[in-house]
């Protein structure tokens, strides 16, 4: 459902869906019920000032009755956010496409304590693109190749090859090998200079962001390989088949082999301020697809690098 009101400060309007009947008399007394003990006067400085508005983007009054719109869409007001200390790199730009390089602890999209400080609403701001989306998603501790839409009328095109796996995505980790490798003679890395396919169901938990692996039918795939090895530690490549939540860092510690800096898995860390001298060791390197409209195969790749990564 497209939004009546324009992006605002690089933020989408907030669409509220209003209760068909209830013990509220106005869409004013349901805001009030739901937010009024934040900022009460906020709210009906907003119905008076004709900032909160209809589908057909009418102002709302204090008088609107409850039932006279099922949806209504208001400008959240934005917290003060800390700049993060990291930057964007733009790889790629054209009339459809922008394609950047996301660091570490950045978010893809607004969410939570992070509205401003996401990839999204910085992009917005910087290149003057409000309508720029991303297609696709990096959790916020994961760096590497990341794509956005720049043109409403194409963006499909794009998705549609996301939705279909028409897209190949290459990664890169750092794990530490555990203590016994160092006196087997090489065997866990010699595991790995063929390609092991990863193969099982995950489920992410209703109660936390943590997701595990369950019985039945496979729903996520993983192929991984080894880049570089060291006495400690190694590089791998990995390529997901499939992309549920977290699966690649539960794929790695499945195999005995925990990403670098990962406060999940394979056991979840008390909650703690971002260290940015530690980054997870996880970088989208790569991404290729067929352009819809070229026909050429294309390919982006990151020039970030992984600092726990052996020497070559």
């Amino acid at each position: 459902m497209k939004s009546p009101l324009p992006v605002r400060d690089g933020v989408n309007a907030t669409r509220l869906r209003l209760p068909a009947e209830g013990p509220w008399e106005t869409a004013l007394d349901y805001m009030l019920h739901r937010w009024g003990h934040v900022d009460p006067e906020g709210i009906l400085r907003r119905f008076d000032d004709g900032e909160i508005v209809a589908a057909d983007g009418s102002p709302l009054h204090r008088r609107t009755p409850l039932d006279e719109h099922t949806f209504i869409w208001y400008y959240r007001t934005l917290p003060t956010e800390a700049r993060l200390p990291v930057e964007l790199s733009v790889l790629h730009r054209d009339d459809h496409l922008i394609v950047v390089d996301k660091p570490h602890f950045l978010p893809t999209k607004p969410g939570g304590t992070y509205i401003q400080e996401s990839a999204l609403v910085r992009l917005r701001n910087e290149l003057e693109l409000p309508d720029l989306v991303p297609i696709h998603r990096l959790d916020r501790m994961t760096a590497g190749v990341l794509l956005f839409a720049a043109n409403p009328e194409t963006r499909g095109r794009y998705q549609v090859l996301f939705e279909r796996r028409q897209v190949q995505k290459e990664y890169e980790c750092v794990s530490l090998l555990p203590s016994e490798a160092a006196d087997d003679g090489g065997q866990l890395l010699e595991r790995f200079a063929s390609p092991v396919v990863v193969r099982n169901r995950m489920v992410k938990s209703r109660d936390y962001l943590l997701a595990g692996v369950v019985e039945g039918e496979p729903n996520a795939e993983t192929r991984v390989s080894l880049a570089q090895g060291a006495a400690d530690r190694a590089l791998f490549r990995l390529e997901p088949h499939t992309g549920k939540t977290h699966q690649l860092r539960v794929h790695m510690a499945g195999l005995g082999l925990g990403i670098m800096h990962d406060p999940f898995y394979p056991v979840l860390l008390d909650k703690a301020p971002d260290d940015y001298a530690k980054p997870l060791q996880l970088l989208a390197r790569a991404i290729r697809f067929r352009d819809p409209f070229t026909g050429r195969e294309t390919e982006f790749r990151s020039r970030l690098e992984l600092k726990e990564a052996p020497a070559v």
